[in-house]
């Protein structure tokens, strides 16, 4: 059985999705189909996990890092596990390309090429918005590219976070 829980946020409300001991999913509730995708039945309930994540977003929220991560578990490949792990390390305030985050797996895994877009696609599957920060990561020429929750979201994230100081 997995639980949902909902977080109204200053940007946009929020689903949380978990089990009885972890966060599996963050998602903006504007993306209607991620209910309709969830394999498993489904009940909108309190969970210890739900209240430590939306600690952790009322910390993110006031527009400060939070110094925890609520416990989280994601089903996936080693790969998209990798990528995501390494979006876990992109500190508050800062950016990474995918160009970056490419160059990082070459090294982690002895790779001698690594595809920026193979990143762009595990990127675009987290399943876990806002803490697992996608948001944070740039084109190669800094740019804004695609975000699940829509580019006006991903700016506002990161003008919270003081990356971006005026939205165009």
């Amino acid at each position: 059985m997995q639980y949902i829980q909902y977080y109204n946020s200053p940007i946009s409300k929020l689903v949380m999705i978990g089990n009885q001991t972890s966060l599996t999913g963050l998602w903006f509730a504007s993306q209607n189909n991620i209910l309709r995708a969830m394999s498993e039945e489904y009940q909108e309930q309190s969970l210890p996990v739900f209240e430590e994540t939306e600690t952790w977003l009322d910390i993110y929220f006031s527009g400060k890092a939070p110094n925890f991560t609520p416990p989280l578990s994601i089903e996936s490949t080693p790969f998209r596990k990798m990528v995501w792990e390494l979006l876990l390390t992109i500190p508050y305030g800062t950016t990474m390309t995918y160009g970056q985050i490419a160059k990082i797996i070459m090294r982690k895994t002895g790779k001698n090429t690594m595809s920026a877009q193979a990143v762009g696609q595990a990127v675009g599957h987290n399943p876990i918005s806002i803490i697992i920060p996608c948001h944070r990561v740039m084109g190669a020429n800094g740019s804004l590219t695609g975000y699940a929750g829509g580019i006006d979201i991903k700016m506002k994230l990161l003008q919270l976070e003081h990356i971006i100081h005026t939205i165009p």
